[in-house]
């Protein structure tokens, strides 16, 4: 029997922005959604109608938030441990910007000038975690947030480091659900945006 009740933690990474369409790394500078992001949430919302969650949380940025509101979660609780990764020095650069000055760069590597760093991410989203699972909170639970901070979440849910969430590609406005096998903490959903119909 697992320690842990089987709840699930269902991910949306919010919809679309002009960073996240231009590849630009979007830490805590506050980009809105685009016309197309905003119809992203409404159908993602569409997705969610009938299920029932016990607790519903967001990133305060306006694109987490949103996206909570458009999908119909507008009392989700804001929190700071589900903003994402703080980029630093290299806020609003793209990576191949970025290489022109750092060769092989990437956010799982480093380095991270000004910025956050995996082990400080990773506090982060344990902080999430746990209070999901929480003996009071009594049913699955619904995060809002971003791509990277949610994958650094999903590699944190089966107990990896921190820069496991390379191999965990993540789409905005996607749906994704972390739960259990037996005891063995899995990922039942990873990066579904089959409920598109504009992409």
């Amino acid at each position: 029997m697992s320690p842990e009740p089987e709840r699930q933690i269902h991910l949306v990474r919010h919809g679309e922005t002009e960073w996240s369409r231009s590849g630009q790394h979007t830490g805590r500078t506050d980009i809105p959604l685009t016309d197309r992001g905003r119809r992203q949430a409404e159908a993602m919302g569409a997705r969610l109608r009938d299920q029932r969650f016990a607790i519903v949380l967001t990133s305060p940025s306006s694109r987490a938030a949103d996206t909570a509101r458009l999908a119909g979660f507008p009392d989700a609780e804001r929190t700071t441990d589900l903003m994402e990764w703080d980029y630093g020095a290299f806020e609003g650069r793209t990576t191949a910007q970025i290489r022109e000055t750092v060769p092989g760069w990437s956010i799982w590597k480093g380095p991270w000038p000004a910025g956050e760093t995996p082990d400080q991410v990773s506090v982060r989203v344990d902080r999430v975690i746990a209070r999901c699972l929480a003996p009071d909170v009594t049913g699955d639970s619904l995060l809002f947030a971003h791509g990277h901070v949610l994958r650094v979440l999903a590699a944190r849910w089966l107990r990896r480091t921190a820069p496991a969430g390379a191999q965990y590609a993540l789409g905005t406005a996607t749906l994704s659900v972390l739960g259990w096998e037996h005891e063995t903490r899995v990922i039942e959903l990873w990066n579904d945006a089959c409920h598109m119909e504009d992409a």
